[in-house]
């Protein structure tokens, strides 16, 4: 295995420090069918999805992150109704991240068709 150790990187106009990168670089991603039996589309960093009630999912980490201070965003989209995805207050774990989707009219749980998740931070 090789190692490359540098501050910058530079395309050759704008140089940007190696710690902006590494920091502000997804650590886990996921995207997942979150209706009938709940499937990964696709993934980095996220080994499974547990399916906890209508519209609350866990999406479970392959690789932990550091502490439970991580910042998460989530989306997702319904052909039943307006939703709105939100990543819960509290509910980081090192090794999993709560997401809890819901009809943005009348505030009920609903299983999303596609749900994203998105965790930036540190790993462990």
């Amino acid at each position: 295995m090789s190692t490359l150790n540098v501050a910058n990187i530079s395309d050759g106009t704008d140089t940007v420090a190696t710690g902006y990168v590494v920091s502000g670089s997804a650590k886990a991603w996921v995207n997942f069918d979150g209706t009938g039996t709940v499937a990964i589309a696709d993934s980095m960093n996220v080994a499974s999805l547990t399916d906890n009630a209508t519209g609350q999912y866990t999406s479970n980490l392959t690789g932990n992150m550091s502490s439970a201070n991580y910042a998460s965003t989530t989306g997702s989209t319904s052909s039943l109704s307006v939703t709105a995805a939100r990543t819960v207050s509290g509910q980081h774990a090192v090794g999993s991240c709560f997401t809890h989707c819901r009809n943005s009219n009348s505030n009920n749980d609903i299983d999303a068709d596609q749900i994203s998740l998105v965790l930036t931070g540190d790993l462990a």
